[in-house]
């Protein structure tokens, strides 16, 4: 026996399907006499045989033919649409866009698993749980202590005692204590009353992630989860049924309450939400097409659910993992401009960074020398400029290692905040086995997470603003002896004029975008939550910077493999011709104007996934370890601070 869930209207309406060979359009006529079936007006349909549809797919919204046999376009449990001729779309469908989410109908469920205890999740493990790499389990640990915390609430309950959020009202009703048998509907009303979020929702993968850190903090014990709830859960998240959480609503304190309550509406089988399988859907169906129960609350388990600042922090860790994989690969891209621009490495000295020590500063130092013009990468075009008689370089390549410099350190520093917080208890009240007490507090504020990702954007922003007068530097024919704007027939061609205006444009955005968030608190709840951290925009305006950032960095790869172009036949560095044919395999050279932004998203896409880094970085790596044979880094990007030997001495004065 098949079944589907085909969406008519209004309402969604399950039909099984024992032939698979029968069409679609039988599919749609059996959803239409169970709609009528159910309308006492017959939902205004005289004679179903005289109803014209289409059939679509929920994911993708691909039209299906009436005539194809169910088994040749449709999978068991499949999600459908259909649309009655003269209607207009139903309101409350929601199609799925293509192109916005890795997590397409081609989505194959992983194999491996990450063991979850609420100690040990990296914001490098999060967003790959947010990609759906990996499934995800408790350790038996976990489970143990969950348990344990849940059995105290359960005795708190039986003994009738007044604790604030499981036996009482919320907020500013902390006073007003709630019967035994109202409990249930208690936790639910929290649920509904504060999923009241607004904008666009969050995409799968960051939804992902969400739900992912929400059970790693459940996982630590100190919530009051029951362990059937969280085993519901855990089978939601490997599922990707995932709930639809608006992007907007947090104040972060007390912690992220409106997207978290969407998320745990959904689980609740209430709201839409959405899976690979099925596209948006009612949450309902969606979790009973994957063959999964919605959770049923008990005492404090619905606050168990939204207290905390998993919001904040999954979108903060999604935003640190960005701007360090674009930091990387800033250096690689600022070089490659340094050399069409004709530059000096002597400001990459390894003995004037000595004298700075800054880690940050050193570890760019290294990056430059071990990419740029030396014994070990011989560039002809830095030869062809050994004697000219320029005195030194411009700030905004002399200094990288200076601004590039304290964005790494600033990278370390919130990164480290972010894992802390991932691992963090942040319920309220608190429940101690161990103690058989539960204990009030505030680690719901998002004030530390809030305030590491307002001066992550201040921070990386700065790869965006220097890179953009780079670009400056390779289009103005002044300060490049390039032609204007990298492009010959200058005039019947603008090349990238207008290119960099939008870095300019980015850049300038960016400046409004990194005006802390953090430093602003509304009174809320009654005066009862009378400080909050404003978290929830510090995160989503700090991935729009690194996004920014990227983009910019992105025209300006663009433009320094456009400049390569007018030195051949001379050629750069190994490392850095590796990157020209990176961009060249993805990009052809501009040699008259064409349309310009798919260029620009392309180039964005490499540096996205990394590509760049993938390239250059094995050859840093080797650098560092022939110069300085103990050095073994334990990761790509960990590569040793002590500097190797500087590159070869130039003649010209700095």
């Amino acid at each position: 026996m098949h079944r589907f869930t085909v969406h008519v209207r209004d309402e969604w309406i399950t039909v099984p399907c024992k032939d698979a060979t029968c069409s679609i359009k039988w599919l749609g006529f059996e959803a239409l006499k169970r709609y009528i079936k159910n309308k006492p007006d017959n939902g205004g349909i005289q004679h179903i045989k005289d109803v014209h549809f289409v059939v679509r797919k929920c994911q993708g919204f691909g039209l299906l033919d009436s005539d194809d046999t169910i088994e040749d376009v449709l999978e068991d449990n499949d999600f459908v649409e259909l649309a009655i001729e003269g209607d207009t779309m139903s309101q409350d469908f929601i199609p799925s866009q293509p192109g916005t989410s890795h997590l397409t109908r081609a989505y194959r469920e992983p194999e491996q698993y990450i063991s979850l205890d609420g100690n040990s999740l990296t914001s490098t493990d999060l967003v790959n749980l947010g990609k759906g790499l990996f499934k995800i389990k408790l350790t038996p640990e976990a489970e143990q202590k969950v348990v344990q915390s849940r059995e105290l609430l359960d005795t708190i309950v039986k003994e009738n005692k007044v604790v604030y959020g499981i036996t009482t009202g919320f907020g500013k009703f902390a006073r007003t204590v709630i019967p035994v048998s109202k409990l249930k509907e208690l936790q639910e009303n929290l649920l509904r009353s504060h999923s009241s979020g607004l904008g666009s929702p969050l995409s799968p993968e960051r939804t992902r992630m969400l739900l992912a850190l929400r059970i790693n903090v459940l996982a630590k014990g100190y919530s009051g989860i029951s362990l059937e709830n969280l085993l519901r859960m855990i089978q939601a998240f490997n599922a990707s049924c995932l709930s639809y959480v608006p992007e907007k609503g947090t104040v972060g304190a007390s912690g992220d309450l409106a997207p978290l309550s969407h998320l745990a509406l959904g689980l609740m089988g209430e709201g839409k939400m959405w899976s690979p399988k099925s596209g948006w859907a009612d949450a309902k169906y969606v979790l009973e097409a994957h063959g999964l129960k919605p959770i049923s609350l008990k005492p404090k388990e619905g606050l168990a659910l939204i207290n905390g600042t998993q919001m904040i922090t999954s979108l903060g860790a999604e935003a640190v993992e960005r701007a360090e994989a674009i930091a990387r690969q800033a250096d690689i891209i600022a070089a490659l401009t340094l050399e069409v621009l004709k530059g000096t490495t002597k400001a990459f000295d390894s003995d004037i960074h000595e004298l700075r020590p800054h880690p940050g500063q050193k570890e760019v130092a290294l990056r430059f020398r071990s990419l740029l013009d030396s014994d070990h990468h011989p560039s002809e075009i830095a030869e062809s400029h050994r004697f000219c008689d320029r005195v030194q370089d411009a700030y905004t390549m002399r200094c990288c290692p200076q601004v590039h410099g304290i964005v790494n350190d600033t990278i370390e520093f919130v990164k480290k905040i972010i894992n802390t917080e991932i691992n963090s208890a942040t319920d309220n009240p608190m429940v101690f086995a161990e103690r058989g007490e539960t204990i009030s507090g505030g680690n719901f504020h998002g004030e530390y997470p809030a305030k590491a990702l307002d001066y992550l954007a201040i921070g990386v922003h700065e790869l965006a603003s220097i890179s953009e007068r780079r670009i400056e530097r390779l289009c103005n024919p002044s300060l490049s002896e390039l032609p204007a704007f990298l492009v010959n027939e200058g005039g019947l061609n603008s090349g990238f004029m207008i290119a960099h205006c939008t870095a300019a444009a980015l850049v300038s955005e960016n400046k409004v975008l990194c005006h802390p968030s953090s430093i602003d608190s509304l009174s809320t709840s009654a005066a009862t939550e009378d400080h909050v951290s404003m978290g929830g925009w510090a995160a989503r305006k700090a991935l729009r910077v690194v996004e920014h950032v990227e983009q910019v960095l992105a025209i300006e790869l663009l433009a320094a493999c456009q400049g390569i172009e007018f030195l051949r036949p001379l050629r750069t560095t190994t490392p850095l011709e590796k990157v020209y044919d990176l961009v060249r395999a993805t990009v052809k050279p501009w040699m008259k104007d064409r349309f310009m932004a798919p260029d620009i998203e392309a180039v964005h896409r490499l540096l996205v996934d990394q590509k760049v880094w993938n390239i250059a970085g094995p050859y840093i790596e080797k650098y560092c370890m022939e110069y300085i044979p103990e050095s073994r880094p334990s990761s790509p990007t960990a590569f040793a601070l002590d500097p190797p030997p500087s590159p070869r001495k130039r003649v010209r004065l700095e």
